[in-house]
């Protein structure tokens, strides 16, 4: 076999970007070096006064938890990856010769960055405040109003006995997991259950199915996208168990040029209501059958038009959970948030190369 020359790496890279690398028009797009600050404070370096090898660069770090949360890799596949990758490799900078980050390395990065604040905020919503930022200053200003929703994120199940269960309801450490801190390790105490249910359509004779109650464990990731351009603008993160429309305050963009929020049911109470008035929105919210009659018509026809503007962050989630692969890995919700965090960075990432590309004459 013949050994690669830098001629032919160079045409290999050239081949790619003939046809198509969307790591590429990242890098074309996204400042990167921006985020240097808040890396920088976030996750101190040590002065080196014992010696050992030299940190690796903050920013490149960070593009590799970029890279991770775009194809949802482990630690090891993608210190793997990005050595098997051109692509990966042009995307972080690195050549043939450069050392890559190992598993470890990647993993410590992500939990200092897991564990650190700035300003009172976690550092994964500064840094997504600061992309949100390059956004704006690119013209992708907040418009149209907002939409709201949330998604539950999979993480894998507990296998916990009635007792265990109680216990993490009550906000307690199982007595038996407290005696065994290598099983404590292992349990994601901050997972909860929930149940999703999905509406079944009518027959073709119009005669109505039964509709489909899923379990599912894991978190939740609440979104708050604008409607002109479909950017997440708010994020949070919580357990499965916690209600929507709890969440619907935190959510709001004061900066949107337009007072309209759109959202399911599921955000509609007096309460929410009382809030959107007090702070100056206009409520697009579905209302709710009257119970134990039927939907009245003229509410059924207003749902329908604010479902044609609600749809469109299912295409948020659609992404996160389709081509991006979006399940938490981690154990407890502070990881979990990262994890989010950086899918919602991802998909803006991505979303402001689609927004940026050349329209046809």
């Amino acid at each position: 076999m013949r050994q690669a020359g830098l001629f032919d790496i160079e045409e290999r890279l050239r081949d790619l970007s003939a046809k198509g690398d969307d790591l590429e028009r990242v890098n074309g797009l996204v400042d990167f070096e921006a985020f240097r600050p808040e890396l920088e404070r976030a996750v101190p370096r040590s002065d080196r006064a014992k010696g050992g090898r030299p940190p690796y660069d903050h920013v490149l770090m960070f593009r590799i938890l970029i890279l991770q949360a775009s194809h949802s890799l482990s630690d090891e596949r993608t210190e793997y990856l990005i050595k098997d990758r051109l692509s990966f490799m042009r995307f972080l900078g690195l050549s043939l010769a450069d050392r890559v980050p190992d598993a470890n390395s990647i993993w410590n990065f992500r939990e200092a960055l897991t564990r650190a604040t700035l300003d009172g905020v976690p550092a994964i919503e500064a840094l997504f405040r600061a992309f949100d930022a390059q956004l704006r200053s690119a013209g992708f200003i907040a418009m149209g109003g907002q939409i709201v929703d949330a998604t539950v994120v999979a993480a894998p199940k507990q296998r916990n006995t009635e007792d265990e269960k109680r216990a993490l309801r009550e906000g307690r450490v199982p007595e038996d997991w407290a005696k065994k801190p290598a099983k404590l390790r292992q349990k994601d105490r901050d997972a909860r259950w929930t149940v999703k249910y999905s509406k079944a359509k009518p027959t073709a004779d119009g005669s109505r199915r039964v509709d489909i109650a899923v379990p599912m464990f894991g978190y939740k990731n609440h979104v708050g996208i604008d409607r002109r351009h479909g950017l997440i603008r708010t994020w949070t993160a919580t357990d499965a168990a916690r209600h929507d429309g709890a969440q619907l305050p935190s959510l709001l963009d004061r900066a949107n040029t337009a007072s309209g929020v759109w959202a399911d049911t599921a955000y509609r109470s007096a309460k929410n209501e009382a809030h959107l008035v007090a702070v100056g929105f206009t409520s697009r919210i579905h209302r709710k059958k009257p119970k134990g009659k039927p939907m009245p018509r003229r509410t059924s026809r207003a749902n329908s038009a604010k479902s044609e503007v609600r749809s469109r962050v299912e295409h948020v989630f659609a992404r996160q959970k389709g081509p991006m692969a979006l399940v938490i890995r981690t154990i407890g919700l502070a990881r979990a948030k990262v994890k989010i965090g950086l899918a919602n960075l991802v998909y803006n990432m991505r979303r402001m190369v689609w927004l940026a590309r050349p329209t046809p004459a």
